[in-house]
């Protein structure tokens, strides 16, 4: 089994487009592969309870087909970070049941895709003594490689320098980042792939293209993506 936790520059970078379409390179490849939001905020209220949309798009990449609860463990309803959404909700989201949900995932996979939530040092929640709740410590408690989702638009440069450097003090390992051009390709799309590619200590697996109207798919598993 093998797996990794996708995070990005930012919120809009494109994490949930990327994770599905790694589900589906991955399920190509013959492997069964799994994905999981461990937090989500703005979920809306269903007959079956809260539902996240992005959770959603990973559950219907999967197969085998996890249950929600496993795929999303902690559900809240509004559509803000997930720290204040926590508060809102009276909820502390908590290590130990989301290392259970993921192993669970992994018993009956041979990949998991977990994606994070907003930008990398966005908190999960907080923890019962007030501090915030890092992304890094499920990375670590896992130890899982990170791949990064870079949206590709004027400030990414900065953003993707940033997030990379951070990832790296946290004490984790950036595998691998992977463009998604987020708005129609512009006079210096390919001057930002030339400047991040030199720019971070990590290599791109693949670039996804503007899409207006779907989530686009890769036709392919991306070459070097961990655990292959």
């Amino acid at each position: 089994m093998s797996a990794v936790y996708v995070t990005g520059t930012d919120t809009g970078a494109g994490k949930s487009v990327a994770s599905v379409a790694l589900l589906h390179a991955l399920r190509r490849e013959g492997a069964r592969a799994v994905g999981m939001k461990p937090v989500a905020s703005g979920c809306i209220a269903t007959a079956d309870g809260l539902r996240n949309e992005d959770a959603l798009a990973l559950q219907a990449a999967s197969d085998p087909r996890p249950d929600y609860a496993l795929v999303n463990p902690y559900a809240l309803p509004e559509a803000t970070a997930p720290q204040i959404a926590a508060r809102l909700a009276g909820v502390v989201p908590k290590l130990l049941p989301l290392v259970a949900a993921f192993h669970e995932l992994a018993a009956g996979a041979d990949h998991v895709v977990v994606e994070g939530v907003g930008g990398w040092l966005a908190p999960l929640g907080d923890h019962p003594d007030g501090r915030p709740f890092e992304q890094s410590e499920l990375v670590r408690a896992l130890q899982l490689p990170v791949v990064l989702v870079v949206g590709l638009r004027l400030g990414c440069l900065s953003h993707a320098r940033l997030t990379a450097a951070a990832v790296l003090a946290d004490g984790c390992r950036l595998a691998g980042w992977i463009g998604n051009a987020v708005e129609p390709p512009g006079r210096f799309h390919a001057d930002y792939l030339q400047l991040l590619t030199a720019a971070l200590p990590a290599p791109c697996l693949g670039v996804l293209p503007w899409s207006p109207e779907a989530a686009p798919k890769l036709d392919r598993l991306p070459t070097g993506f961990p655990g292959t």
